[in-house]
């Protein structure tokens, strides 16, 4: 799946805001902010998916976004 059609999500439940996810960004995309990580500069990711490889708890990945009318090839 191409890379445009992955968002960056965090899942505030789970994040214990250890900081890995943003001392492994190479863009400088996320920050911790009250005790959460969160995305300051989206415009910026590459997603690289270093930030979901790194975190311990699961709570930042790359998630696949379908676009109608697009197809899964299996």
């Amino acid at each position: 799946m191409a890379l445009d059609k992955k968002k960056l999500v965090i899942n505030s439940n789970w994040c214990k805001a250890c900081g890995i996810c943003v001392a492994f960004c190479p863009k400088n995309v996320l920050e911790i902010r009250d005790n959460l990580v969160n995305i300051k500069n989206i415009q910026n990711c590459i997603k690289c998916g270093l930030c979901e490889l790194r975190c311990p708890d699961y709570a930042i990945y790359l998630e696949d976004t379908l676009c109608e009318g697009d197809k899964i090839h299996a």
